[in-house]
């Protein structure tokens, strides 16, 4: 491998260099002048400027070929700390991660349906929810508020974010920074998992809506206007539902959680027997839990919301030749397995790369709590492995 020559060694090396030891947990500075293409000047005082800072440390030796004991260097986790706010329909998920990922809080406080985007009240929140944990206002990189992207024209709480961004960082003293939720869970599941930058990586979130996020060299892809991962409104019938956005036969009119509560709320036999008349998301955990639990008609209509998302996954999979997919979001957290077997098979008999190379689908570890686990890796991302972020980040101090 050709050896680039960087005396100054930017930001975007630094991110490379971040981004191979996240992956591969722990590694020597040999292993990683091979694996970046970096000379070996410009690795040492990369990681010397990292160790500087806290981003990594050395953790001990082993024995290498010619005698010489190597040196292994790791994430330092405990560093530094990012904050996570997803503002759902009902609820409020507040976590906060280390640099690897690692969730070390959680907590849901409830949301009134409708409720405005307040900044004091986030930055109440936020002054609550980081003392209740103790950590350190020095170590906090900032906060990260998500909430699903609005439909054109509409408003609600991602409509409301940018307005209320500028008032927040003045309140909380840290750099905030605003982001569709879909693709905030994309980011989390890519860097906690420790996928390689290699890799081209997707995450598909399954709610009310449904969104998608993807990394590509360790960055989200975003779009012209930080819009992409629409893959709600990817058509699957071209002479189909109407959809708010103005297409037809968009994926979300037939395999959101709304769509799949709709459809059993029209079945005259599960409205007999489960507790359908709640809110949505308790209607559609009655429906998840029940085809888990084998009853044929909730299975049926779980499978064919999984049917119809997997029709516009393999699109998008054949589309960006993606190597990996995760299924996350709540519309995955009690019958997740459902939808990765349907989307598995149907990937095996229609993804264009098939005979080239798998398909990995998995399931999140943490579906529901994604989305706010992605906001908090945001701003690790942004504050150890900058180069990912110099374009992306919509952030002020």
């Amino acid at each position: 491998m050709a050896r680039r020559e960087s005396p100054a060694a930017g930001p975007g090396s630094r991110a490379l260099v971040v981004d191979v030891i996240r992956s591969a947990e722990t590694i020597s500075r040999g292993e990683l002048a091979e694996l970046t293409g970096l000379t070996q000047p410009s690795i040492s005082n990369i990681v010397r400027e990292l160790i500087a800072d806290g981003i990594i440390h050395e953790i001990g030796s082993l024995d290498s070929v010619n005698g010489r004991r190597r040196k292994l260097i790791a994430i330092n986790p405990g560093n530094r700390f990012g904050v996570g706010f997803h503002l759902g329909a009902d609820s409020v998920t507040c976590v906060a991660v280390d640099v690897t990922g690692g969730v070390v809080g959680r907590e849901v406080v409830p949301r009134l349906p409708d409720e405005a985007v307040v900044a004091d009240r986030l930055a109440e929140r936020f002054d609550d929810f980081t003392a209740g944990l103790d950590l350190p206002r020095d170590r906090i990189e900032g906060l990260a508020v998500v909430a699903p992207a609005p439909v054109p024209g509409s408003s609600g709480a991602g409509a409301e974010l940018t307005g209320v961004r500028a008032e927040l960082v003045e309140r909380i003293g840290v750099p905030v920074l605003v982001e569709n939720d879909a693709a905030a869970a994309a980011l989390g599941e890519f860097w906690s998992r420790r996928v390689s930058r290699e890799q081209a990586f997707g995450c598909i979130y399954l709610s009310s809506g449904i969104g998608a996020g993807f990394v590509f060299g360790g960055a989200l892809f975003r779009g012209t206007s930080f819009g992409a991962g629409e893959l709600g409104h990817v058509s699957i019938d071209y002479d189909g539902r109407p959809c708010p956005c103005g297409n037809l036969g968009c994926v979300e009119q037939y395999a959101s959680t709304r769509a799949t509560v709709t459809a059993a709320r029209e079945n005259p036999a599960l409205r007999a027997r489960l507790a359908l008349d709640g809110s949505e998301s308790s209607a559609y955990d009655a429906i998840a839990q029940a085809a888990v639990n084998g009853d044929p008609a909730a299975y049926a209509v779980l499978t064919e919301a999984a049917d119809r998302l997997s029709a516009a996954a393999t699109s998008v999979v054949n589309l960006l030749d993606l190597g990996r997919l995760v299924l996350t979001g709540p519309g995955v957290a009690l019958a997740g397995s459902i939808f990765a077997r349907r989307l598995r098979t149907h990937l095996a008999r229609t993804a264009h790369s098939r005979q080239r190379h798998s398909v990995s689908v998995e399931l999140s570890a943490r579906p529901r709590d994604a989305a706010g686990i992605g906001a908090a890796v945001l701003m690790v991302q942004a504050a150890v492995a900058p180069g990912h972020t110099t374009r992306a980040m919509r952030s002020e101090r």
